[in-house]
């Protein structure tokens, strides 16, 4: 489950990323809800009903990105972090990741948009110089199940924030 970065910052993001890692990123730029969770065909369409209803009784907020931060030396990861709108991040990561969706997360919810992650210490480095200042702003109005199909990640819906 995750927030999409809009346009014109996630061309920006994910040329950058393609260019870092060198290879296309993938999926979008995007704040993370729900990590990676397995779930079968026949619970499928429990997660579906759970998600709308998330969203149905959800608001719209803002979200305000600046400056980098890093989970080194815990993992090799390099982000932007989200100044504004964290607390409303975290609020739909917790009602969006219960009842079918529930699983022991590994690390606590820290709502951001990765930039580099699983390279060099000098590329890790140079995305927190090369981002530092930066600043983006954007109200979400949707969150978007992704589903992986072997070798890449797709949209599957998005579910619009309130009624």
């Amino acid at each position: 489950m995750l927030l999409p970065v809009p346009e014109p910052y996630r061309a920006r993001l994910d040329h950058y990323r393609t260019a870092v890692a060198g290879h296309a990123p993938e999926t979008p730029a995007h704040i993370t809800l729900v990590p990676p969770t397995e779930v079968t065909r026949h619970r499928l369409p429990v997660v579906m009903e759970h998600l709308g209803t998330v969203a149905r009784t959800s608001s719209p907020f803002d979200v305000l990105v600046r400056g980098t931060g890093s989970f080194r030396p815990l993992t090799p990861v390099v982000y932007l972090d989200v100044v504004a709108g964290a607390n409303d991040c975290a609020e739909l990561a917790r009602r969006t990741g219960s009842g079918p969706l529930t699983s022991p997360g590994r690390f606590p919810y820290h709502p951001h948009v990765t930039l580099a992650h699983h390279l060099s210490d000098h590329d890790l480095d140079a995305a927190v110089t090369d981002w530092a200042h930066f600043e983006a702003g954007w109200r979400v109005a949707a969150f978007t199940l992704y589903e992986y199909g072997g070798s890449a990640w797709s949209a599957v819906r998005s579910f619009a924030l309130g009624r």
